[in-house]
């Protein structure tokens, strides 16, 4: 399985972006898929997470509200509309998948992709 993120880059606060995740290697479906967020110095941290048929999502408490995650089964893809961001949210963006269950957790997943870069200038 292999994970390719792309969309990140740099945008004022207030605007928004939408992120996109590829998967590709194996079947999209069978996957849960999620998005973490790491900056320099920190661990990753979980942004959000949807189910296989895209019907569960779940929002870390500091995107909830202004990030809407999303899949399309057809295409393979992943998605992460961005809203409203805030200087908070600059951080490398990585898509994760695992075949188990939804987690919060970043051990909970074991593919991962390679990362893309979003700023967010005040």
């Amino acid at each position: 399985v292999q994970l390719q993120a792309s969309g990140g880059g740099l945008v004022q606060a207030g605007d928004s972006l939408r992120l996109s995740c590829a998967l590709t290697g194996r079947r999209f479906t069978p996957y849960i898929m999620a998005w973490f967020r790491q900056t320099p110095g920190k661990e990753r941290e979980f942004a959000a997470s949807i189910n296989r048929s895209g019907g569960l999502t779940e929002y870390a408490r500091s995107v909830k509200g202004r990030f809407t995650i999303s899949r399309d089964n057809a295409r393979d893809m992943m998605y992460l509309q961005m809203n409203s961001l805030q200087a908070e949210d600059t951080a490398v963006y990585y898509c994760s998948a695992n075949q188990e269950f939804m987690s919060a957790r970043a051990d909970a997943y074991e593919y991962w992709g390679q990362g893309t870069q979003v700023t967010v200038s005040s």
